[in-house]
């Protein structure tokens, strides 16, 4: 992981307007990762636009914190379907 395309938390949380402590629920929960350099929290910028989802999630949306989670497992699980989906067109299309 490349230190200059990680974020500080708490800028990222300042700029938002959102708490420190959503950004380490969310943490706790395994929906982002957070790494720290002494003493100090950072975001990967490539989780940006899931962190934002979130934010529109809990913060618009009044989502909790399970309900993300639930959204986030089902839409993994819809992605993964279409892909299978695909795979299967592939296949087939091969015996037509």
């Amino acid at each position: 992981m490349q230190i200059d395309k990680l974020i500080a938390i708490n800028e990222f949380c300042v700029n938002h307007h959102i708490d420190v402590s959503f950004v380490s629920l969310l943490q706790q929960t395994g929906l982002i990762k957070i790494t720290t350099i002494q003493e100090s929290a950072f975001i990967d910028a490539g989780q940006l636009r899931q962190l934002e989802k979130f934010i529109c999630l809990y913060y618009e949306l009044d989502i909790n914190i399970e309900g993300i989670e639930t959204i986030t497992h089902l839409l993994q699980r819809i992605i993964a379907m279409q892909d299978e989906i695909i795979a299967l067109r592939n296949r087939l299309r091969l015996y037509e």
